[in-house]
């Protein structure tokens, strides 16, 4: 078992290299210097037990499970392929790691709960998942704790960054093709730059030991609405480019038919992440601002 302090003496297993999430971490790790093996989906499947603990069985200090089923609309007519990634394949890691003696970073989502309690969710709240995606990533969790008492289980929201899909980057290019967006106002979280968390993540793998093992809120410290989220980002868009953003109308999310009932208020409150790892509130505000930077702002020797 790795113990707390030593778990950068042996190389860390990234999963979910590919994502936007992933990115991040991988990018984050080689700018320090760190020793960390990235896959990606095409290199192992989760879902397939025996390459897992084949893939995890090589002498890892921690692995980050960065993968999952994201799609969270589709995860509706998609539910068994849902359950297979985000559970099953999440307690195939956890399985591994116990065996190899590796701890786990696994990260989970603020859809475990049911948006209904008025005020920001802090990790011993009830949970109670509205649609497939939350269900299938409530249950991950749950095959996480059973398999492996070293983990760490990092809830986080509304993940954004220049890389991957994202709310962000969906705003921008509906914005460039469109006069006019409606946006739901009525549905309230913390947005959450990829970047941030990746830090976050890299912190917890340096610092994770039986002391503090266990369930984290890590989300962006401000709450708003996918209304006021998109005009920041057309705000942040004018100011970088000149280019005014469309015009946005904001509507309640029962006029946006979608296959997922989504949380109207899934506000984390991840104060006890800050007081157990370190680290100041994530501003997302600002988080912004660099995505928006790196999508928009042409980059010497290339375009943006």
């Amino acid at each position: 078992m790795a113990r707390a302090g030593d778990s950068q003496a042996r190389p860390l297993l990234l999963l979910g290299a590919d994502g936007q999430l992933g990115r991040e971490v991988a990018g984050l790790a080689a700018a320090r210097g760190l020793s960390l093996t990235g896959l990606n989906r095409r290199q192992l499947d989760i879902t397939q037990r025996a390459r897992v603990k084949e893939a995890v069985d090589r002498g890892y200090a921690t692995v980050i499970n960065a993968a999952s089923y994201t799609a969270v609309d589709k995860a509706e007519s998609e539910q068994d392929r849902a359950m297979a990634v985000n559970s099953d394949g999440a307690g195939y890691i956890a399985e591994a790691c116990r065996d190899s003696g590796a701890a786990l970073i696994h990260i989970s989502t603020d859809y475990v709960f049911d948006g209904a309690k008025g005020a920001p969710y802090r990790e011993d709240d009830p949970v109670h998942p509205l649609n497939a995606y939350g269900r299938s990533k409530l249950a991950g969790e749950e095959a996480v704790r059973a398999a492996l008492a070293a983990h760490v289980i990092l809830r986080t929201a509304w993940v954004f960054g220049a890389a991957g899909s994202n709310f962000v980057k969906t705003m921008l290019r509906l914005g460039g093709a469109r006069d006019e967006l409606a946006i739901v106002a009525d549905q309230f979280g913390c947005p959450t730059p990829a970047a941030a968390l990746a830090e976050a993540i890299l912190a917890v793998a340096a610092q994770a030991g039986p002391a503090n093992f266990g369930t984290y809120h890590c989300a962006g410290a401000e709450r708003t609405s996918w209304y006021d989220f998109a005009h920041a980002i057309f705000i942040g868009q004018e100011a970088l480019t000149g280019r005014k953003g469309p015009k946005l109308r904001p509507i309640a999310a029962a006029d946006y038919p979608s296959a997922a009932h989504r949380p109207a208020d899934s506000t984390l409150d991840s104060s006890l992440f800050q007081a157990t790892f370190g680290g100041g509130a994530i501003d997302w505000r600002r988080g912004l601002q660099d995505v928006l930077r790196d999508l928009l702002v042409p980059q010497e020797g290339g375009k943006a």
